[in-house]
């Protein structure tokens, strides 16, 4: 049924097929992200528990100069892309002192809302006047396809927020593989890491006591229905979240509180679920420094500088493309 459905089907109702007909049930992260996920995310980025986004920030704050340094160091102009970029706090404090230095520079934020693009590109363009912004809404790596080779400008790609964190091992070395295929050996890559800490630090982290989180979860079912013709009741499915050490993961899962069917119209097939049956929803890795190491070696690059918070709760870490004969 699978092979016979994906031609007519898209990707996102192919994928949701595949997730809820394997055992364990999955459902992919990457869907997370329409525009109602995109503005739950922002709202968890101000939850007291969430703790990356203030390492994050502080980092760009204490180390500006020094990170925009690192970008720009040798190149006479750049482009800044940012792939996800959310609501771009974070990322305004490296354009307010890029554009004081007077460096030649534009930025590109690719997302794949419309709607996160359009409300960023509104705030940037009032804020920063003077601002080049090209925004791009879609796949990431269609675009950056297009970029490729195209200018001798520095191309900085950014991904912060512990994006790469919703990756597995494989997955990660993959996604950095690609974008290395993309980057000419001037060209940099600078990426945030959430490391490993107190497990009970990263356990708020993903099950807050607002319930947010959760609703950011179940956010995707309710996606499924719109979109898809599921039956979904979210009253009948509860956020769990939990961290393994020794994996330094943190996971997430909605479970079944009862016995039931869902039908989902678009692929014309019911999924039944056991009370207290699991949908794995997302991993959220944790890293350690030699972790780091590994994944840069492994995927094509060599570290060039690193920036850390003071409580060692986070990395930004600068690649360069490794030159290979």
């Amino acid at each position: 049924m699978e092979s016979s459905t994906s031609t007519e089907l898209g990707q996102f109702a192919e994928d949701v097929l595949r997730g809820l007909s394997s055992t364990p049930k999955t459902l992919s992260s990457k869907y997370f992200y329409d525009d109602e996920g995109s503005r739950l995310f922002r709202e968890i980025m101000e939850l007291p528990e969430y703790y990356l986004t203030r390492a994050e920030l502080k980092i760009f704050t204490e180390q500006t100069e020094a990170i925009c340094s690192a970008f720009t160091d040798n190149a006479g102009a750049i482009d800044l892309i940012e792939l996800g970029a959310g609501d771009g706090t974070k990322t305004a404090v490296l354009i307010d002192h890029l554009l004081t230095t007077g460096i030649d520079f534009t930025y590109s934020p690719i997302d794949i809302s419309q709607e996160a693009n359009d409300s960023l590109s509104e705030v940037f363009q009032s804020r920063f006047p003077g601002l080049r912004i090209r925004p791009r809404t879609g796949d990431y790596f269609k675009i950056l396809s297009s970029l490729e080779h195209n200018s001798d400008r520095r191309k900085v790609l950014m991904f912060l927020g512990s994006n790469i964190g919703n990756f597995t091992s494989g997955s990660a070395v993959e996604f950095f593989r690609r974008l290395r295929e993309v980057m000419d050996a001037n060209d940099r890559l600078f990426v945030g890491f959430d490391m490993q800490k107190d497990p009970r630090v990263i356990v708020a982290a993903y099950d807050d006591e607002q319930g947010v989180t959760a609703e950011f979860n179940l956010n995707l079912l309710r996606r499924i229905n719109r979109e898809l013709g599921g039956d979904f009741d979210l009253s009948k499915f509860s956020h769990y979240a939990q961290y393994r050490p020794a994996e330094c993961s943190a996971r997430s899962f909605l479970i079944s509180r009862e016995k039931q069917s869902v039908h989902i119209k678009a692929l014309n097939r019911s999924f039944e679920f056991e009370q207290w049956e699991a949908i794995f929803m997302e991993i959220s890795q944790k890293y350690t420094r030699p972790m780091i190491e590994d994944l840069a070696a492994e995927s094509g690059f060599a570290i060039g500088r690193e920036f850390y918070d003071e409580e060692n709760f986070y990395i930004d870490s600068l690649w360069l493309p490794s030159v290979t004969d």
